[in-house]
């Protein structure tokens, strides 16, 4: 192993003691909990699939869309029972209705429009702006995305909040700064999707934490907001792994942002942090094929009960060496030496 390497294995070290957090397989879900798990989610989600398929819907969408619908209603129920956490939820699910599209269309290059467009968003608490072009694979079977750009929205968390993870009932802080930045998330896309049709082009906000038509991750990477990584969450070089998302998809003309590579892929092939953090042994140490793409996966079957249980998790999120603050630019710094990169900053 080289000085490189061993430094970032240094660097892979758990974070937390949090005394809230079972060790790893020392989860074993309630009876009641596991009665609700009617059928495997890892065959709904594509497991081992090898051709390319739009993704299924899945356990946040509305109830009538998959079998989870109860399992659901536990989760929901378990991380508002958390201090402060059904407020911000609520401010999640709170948004206007969009007006109507101007009648007149501004006139612009795409490169204006994109220029302007992330200048909004994130004058408008959006932390991250991507863009790509609307691929069919990032819409959920049964949904129609019509406009052909998407806009994705990162949300950057508060590492000092987010650590907190999991909440129960006597410390929501971690929940609710989760519900925070989903709230965040409801704001700035329909602020941009009400921004666009005011130029007169189709715009559609596609929040969290509900989902709804488009798929968030992949168009989040397409779009250079990070790679995915080992606990299937989306690792950005700026924020880490604990940002949320929001989409809007606009027939706006727009040009593409470019994927970032920066060595978390990599990272996450030797690192064993988030494996060894999570208390179901829900996430697998090799990638695995999902619908046709060879990619990092998270066990549903072991992962959904203790997330249902513990009021929303994040314990792989926050643990994560990306994520912290005083680690992420050694890590940058390191892989860009891996890589052969030019170094830059967290």
């Amino acid at each position: 192993m080289s000085n490189g390497q061993a430094a970032v294995q240094d660097e892979a070290k758990p974070a937390s003691g949090n005394p809230r957090r079972p060790g790893r397989g020392s989860y074993k879900p309630r009876p009641e909990t596991l009665a609700l798990l009617r059928v495997s989610g890892n065959p709904i989600n594509g497991l081992g699939e090898t051709a390319l398929r739009r993704p299924s819907p899945f356990f946040w969408h509305p109830p009538d869309k998959h079998p989870y619908g109860e399992l659901q209603t536990v989760a929901r129920t378990s991380s508002r029972k958390c201090p402060g956490s059904a407020q911000a939820f609520v401010a999640a699910y709170t948004h206007p209705e969009l007006p109507p599209v101007a009648a007149v269309r501004r006139q612009a290059s795409p490169e204006e429009f994109a220029a302007e467009a992330t200048d909004f968003a994130l004058a408008h608490e959006a932390g991250g702006v991507g863009i790509a072009p609307m691929d069919p694979l990032y819409v959920f079977e049964g949904y129609t995305i019509d406009e052909p750009w998407v806009i994705v929205l990162a949300l950057a968390p508060n590492y000092e909040r987010l650590k907190e993870v999991p909440s129960d009932e006597t410390n929501g802080i971690g929940v609710t700064e989760i519900g925070e930045q989903y709230a965040r998330g409801t704001r700035v896309s329909f602020a941009l999707a009400n921004w666009i049709r005011s130029h007169g082009y189709n715009a559609q906000a596609y929040p969290g934490p509900s989902a709804s038509a488009l798929l968030l991750i992949p168009p989040a990477i397409a779009s250079g907001l990070g790679e995915l990584g080992k606990h299937g969450s989306l690792i950005n070089r700026h924020y880490g792994a604990g940002l949320r998302l929001a989409g809007v998809t606009t027939d706006m003309p727009l040009v593409a942002t470019k994927p970032d590579r920066f060595g978390a892929d990599e990272f996450c092939s030797t690192c064993q942090v988030c494996t060894n953090a999570c208390p179901p042994g829900a996430i697998n140490e090799q990638k695995q094929v999902v619908r046709g793409v060879e990619r990092w996966y998270v066990d549903f079957d072991k992962c959904v009960p203790f997330f249902a249980e513990s009021a929303s998790c994040g314990i792989c999120i926050a643990e994560c060496p990306w994520t912290r603050p005083s680690v992420r630019p050694k890590l940058l710094t390191t892989m860009a030496r891996r890589l052969g990169q030019a170094p830059s900053e967290s």
